[in-house]
This record gives structure tokens, C-alpha cells and sequence, in this order.
């Protein structure tokens, strides 16, 4: 399991979840003895695609708790850039989590109040890594990150352009040259080769996974969540931790004008009891020392989560501000520019 920030002290985090259950309580005593409206009883989550069957197994154990008793979550999903453009727009909504951290603070502070991301986690309820699905018995062979862009074989990942899983695809087939001892120049020789074997491009990460188990492709680059959640529905894949990969941390915020209900839903789920059902879908818990436990369709349902040898994190690249612009710039980023190149 990953516990590489210091955010993740889990006696802060326990001490802080206790600190907001208790407010909670408190909460939703006023609002019951102020008439007990409706908008309190309700969370509306308006998330990224993946978590879905996190989410709503979250809703189903956030019920049975004194803060959730009688709560109903309301979720919107899809790609992550089109739900932030949307709240913005003024989609409703209690509670936001997207797949990049740079979505979110789109919302800061209009819509999300400073300070986000002073929690016990950082404003991070799940992790996970970047991974290469293949099909049943891998027929292509595929170990790691050189092999994808071999003649011949073809990629199915995302569009960077509305997903974010697309951009932690793209950062973790960039950074495995650097992480491998490469040079930038280099690592840009890798990518085109890597964007010539791309074949589809779907809107989000979801999409994306529908894609290639409806037959396209020979690889799907997605979150190790996704390939996990997948194999517990029974789609027919295999997937590979490559030695050389990306953490992938994704944001969750309540809004400034959240019920209480929304802020109790997002503590519960980043409580130790949240995280640990975040784990059961697929997700590396985002506290720091949650046992993870047995996971089902998980490469090894006793050890769902090894230690990636080789592990870039956003922070290493500057964060999410100074990545937009280096690689993802509409007219000068270095993955702009590949993607226009290859056509």
C-alpha cells in the first residue's frame, strides 16, 4: 500500500473524524428542530465516472449510520471535466469528486470554499495507480510501458481533453522514461510513438473501458480501480501493476453551500470505515494505515495492493498548475503537440 504523504497521519485523521462526527450530530439536531427540510436529508454527489460502485456502496453503509439515517445521495456521473464545467454552470450539488485535482479548483472559490484541502487528507478521498489492462492471457505479451508501443498494437485510453483518467494515463506512459533514467527528449520520442498506437479516444474513463470490452483494442490504459471493479463484475480482462507508474489522487470537496448532510456523507467517506469500502471497490485508501483487507478481483485478493517500484506523484511534476501548462496547454503543451503531430 502506498502511504507516502505525511497528510496521512491516521491518529490526526481519526481525531478529525470523531471532531466532525461530533459537529454532524450537532447538525442535524438544529436542522430537525428547525422542521427537518428535505434539502438536509439529501446529498447531492456530482462525481468523475469511476466510483460509482464505491459511491453507492457508501450510500448504502452511510445510511446505517446516525448522521446518514434517512439520507438520500443523489449522484451524477461523467467525465471529470464536463462535471466541473457543469457545477460551475450550476448543476446542484452538496458534495464534488474529480479525477484531477485542477477540475476541482476550477470550483475555489465560487463554488468551494478555500481550505479545501486542509483535512486530514488533504482533500484526497481515494488513490489508486495507473495500469495496463490486456485481454484474457495477454496474447500480446505485454509486460510494461516499451511493449505498448510495439507495430502492431493498439491502445484504447481516454480523451485529456475531458478526462482526467487520460491525463494520469498520459503522465504515468511520460514519466516511466524519466523514471527509467530517460530525458525529456526521450520521453517525447516515447509518447508519439505511444500516440500512434493509440486507437480510441473515448470522452472518460468509463467510456473508455466500455470501448475496449466491446472489442477494440489490444490494451486499455486505466486506473487500477476501474480494472479491479471490473473483474468484480466479471468482465473478462487481465491488467498489469507495471513497475513504473502514477499515482493517481483524486480530490473531494463539500460546496459552500452543502447541506449538512452532504458534509457528513464526505467525513463518512473519509473515515476509516469510508476508506475501507473504497478499498473493497478497487481504491488504494487515501488514510494512512486502513487495512485494506481481502479484495476481491484484485491480481492477489491478500496483497490487492503492492508497492509500485517506481512511483511518479503530481507533486513531483510541480502540481497540477505548472502540469496543465507544461503538458496539457491548448497551444504549447508537450502533449498538444504530440497529439496534433500524430494527427
Amino acid at each position: 500500500m502506498i502511504t507516502i504523504r505525511s497528510r496521512r497521519g491516521r491518529t490526526v485523521a481519526l481525531l478529525a473524524l470523531t471532531t466532525a462526527a461530533g459537529l454532524g450530530l450537532s447538525a442535524c439536531g438544529s436542522s430537525s428542530s428547525g422542521g427537518g427540510s428535505s434539502e438536509s436529508k439529501s446529498v447531492n454527489l456530482v462525481a468523475y465516472s469511476v466510483p460509482k460502485p464505491a459511491y453507492d456502496a457508501l450510500a448504502t453503509a452511510f445510511a446505517k449510520t446516525s448522521q446518514g439515517s434517512g439520507v438520500k445521495v443523489n449522484s451524477s456521473y461523467g467525465a471529470s471535466g464536463t462535471q466541473a464545467t457543469a457545477v460551475t454552470n450550476g448543476q446542484k450539488a452538496d458534495v464534488v469528486n474529480f479525477s484531477v485535482g485542477s477540475d476541482l479548483t476550477k470550483l475555489v472559490p465560487g463554488k468551494v470554499a478555500e481550505g479545501w484541502n486542509t483535512g486530514p487528507t488533504k482533500g484526497i478521498v481515494s488513490d489508486s495507480v495507473v495500469v495496463i489492462v490486456t485481454r484474457p492471457g495477454n496474447p500480446k505479451g505485454i509486460k510494461g510501458w516499451d511493449d505498448l508501443i510495439k507495430p502492431g498494437v493498439q491502445i484504447v485510453t481516454p480523451d485529456p481533453a475531458s478526462s482526467g483518467s487520460a491525463k494520469w494515463n498520459i503522465l504515468a506512459a511520460y514519466t516511466h522514461v524519466l523514471k527509467d533514467g530517460g530525458t525529456e527528449d526521450q520521453a517525447n520520442a516515447y509518447l508519439t510513438s505511444y500516440y500512434k498506437n493509440i486507437v480510441s479516444k473515448p470522452s472518460s474513463g468509463s467510456l473508455a473501458t466500455s470501448t475496449f470490452l466491446n472489442g477494440t483494442g489490444d490494451v486499455l490504459i486505466s486506473y487500477e480501480s476501474e480494472a479491479i471493479g471490473g473483474k468484480q463484475k466479471g468482465d473478462k480482462f487481465d491488467y498489469i501493476v507495471p513497475a513504473e507508474s502514477f499515482l493517481i489522487e483524486t480530490p473531494a470537496a463539500v460546496t459552500s453551500n452543502a447541506s449538512q448532510a452532504g458534509k457528513d456523507f464526505l467525513a463518512y467517506a473519509e473515515s476509516d470505515a469510508g476508506q475501507k469500502i473504497f478499498a473493497s471497490k478497487g481504491f488504494r485508501p487515501a488514510l494512512q494505515g486502513v487495512d485494506p483487507g481481502t479484495v476481491e478481483g484484485a491480481n492477489d485478493p491478500s496483497n490487492p495492493y503492492p508497492a509500485v517500484a517506481k512511483l511518479t506523484t503530481i507533486a513531483d511534476l510541480g502540481g497540477w498548475t505548472t502540469v496543465n501548462k507544461k503538458y496539457f496547454d491548448k497551444e504549447d503543451g508537450i502533449v498538444t503537440k504530440i497529439a496534433s503531430s500524430v494527427g
